[in-house]
């Protein structure tokens, strides 16, 4: 293993051609979300150029960008450091996920037909199966697929951007609690959908805000135990 934390091979190679630079940092940017490359991780552009068979110069472009963006650290005389986030950085965050997820659940309350609602009941089954398995970069990904469904029924275009501003980095403060929110995440997704198929913007609006501070609530008592 090299010290970037990541086994030989678990990272394809990229396939040329294409706007390589933009690939090398989506694929990073997914490995930083996933916590494969985790928090406070030195990260050396010759050994990721190496996983992602590609030159050092889009990992460098990367870096910067992902700099620029919040997820890395740039570091003189250091190098590059996937970004540690303060408890004030998370608390904000997830603080503005709950006034537009809060405000999504209503409007899908008020719009959500039947394909919908049986989407989310779908994915809901797919959580559930994937919290029993214990797989849980599946309960992430499917709770992130799940709330995304909810915005698009809101069928609002604005609201949807905004959450799409935020959605990446909830991800990233999710996953180290995904195993504690564990079925009761997706109880509450039950009550969610409950509210949304009986058009109960008010329920909706309540369950989700309740829903989406638990969240929070857990992952400063995570936090606060790791530190």
């Amino acid at each position: 293993m090299l010290s970037t934390g990541l086994p030989q091979g678990a990272v394809p190679k990229l396939e040329r051609p294409g706007p390589l630079r933009e690939r090398v940092y989506e694929t990073l940017l997914e490995l930083i979300t996933t916590r494969a490359l985790r928090p406070g991780q030195h990260l050396v552009e010759s050994e990721l150029a190496g996983h992602l068979g590609v030159s050092r110069q889009p990992v460098r472009e990367a870096l910067q960008r992902l700099n620029t963006d919040g997820w890395v650290d740039l570091r003189p005389a250091q190098g590059a450091f996937v970004h540690e986030p303060t408890e004030e950085e998370a608390d904000q965050l997830l603080t503005v996920r709950t006034l537009l997820e809060a405000e999504a659940a209503r409007l899908a309350a008020a719009n959500a037909g039947s394909a919908g609602i049986a989407e989310l009941e779908r994915l809901c089954d797919e959580g559930e199966q994937a919290v029993q398995d214990d797989q849980v970069d599946a309960v992430v990904a499917t709770n992130a697929a799940f709330h995304a469904k909810v915005m698009e029924l809101a069928g609002n275009a604005v609201l949807a951007e905004l959450a799409a501003q935020v959605g990446r980095r909830v991800r990233w403060y999710y996953t180290p609690v995904a195993r504690q929110r564990g079925k009761q995440s997706w109880i509450e997704h039950r009550e969610l959908i409950s509210a949304i198929a009986n058009r109960d913007e008010a329920r909706a609006t309540s369950v989700m805000r309740a829903h989406t501070e638990h969240t929070r609530r857990t992952y400063h008592e995570r936090a606060g135990a790791d530190a």
